[in-house]
């Protein structure tokens, strides 16, 4: 029942207005509401809560990912949206950032501005 929903991510910020402008400005997403609860998002059919905390240490590791079906024209359209990709030392694509995976898939990371790890892929 579960596979046929949509999905609604959660990530948690110090600054709305901050996470505002990055998801909206940034990304593109549209913005559906804020409250006492959340700073909520859509992007496609899926909802993404932003949810303000007064601190906390972001996680190493990707919180949210986005499949596309190439890369490198996404990542060429954010970087000129000013955001910046992390460029991991096993990452062979210096300029975009782009890591090619074993098996043939693209992944490259970016930060939101409270340190979230965020990623595109495009798989095989």
């Amino acid at each position: 029942m579960l596979a046929s929903m949509h999905m609604i991510g959660f990530i948690l910020t110090k600054d709305y207005d901050g996470a505002r402008a990055f998801y909206e400005g940034k990304l593109g997403f549209e913005f559906v509401s804020l409250d006492q609860f959340a700073l909520v998002m859509r992007t496609a059919k899926n909802m993404i809560r932003i949810v303000k905390v007064p601190t906390f240490a972001p996680l190493q590791s990707t919180v949210l990912g986005w499949e596309v079906d190439d890369i490198e024209p996404v990542v060429d359209w954010l970087v000129g949206r000013g955001v910046v990709f992390e460029k991991y030392p096993f990452v062979e694509d210096k300029e975009r950032g782009i890591w090619n995976a074993p098996g043939g898939s693209k992944v490259a990371w970016f930060k939101d501005p409270d340190g979230n790890v965020l990623s595109l892929s495009q798989h095989v």
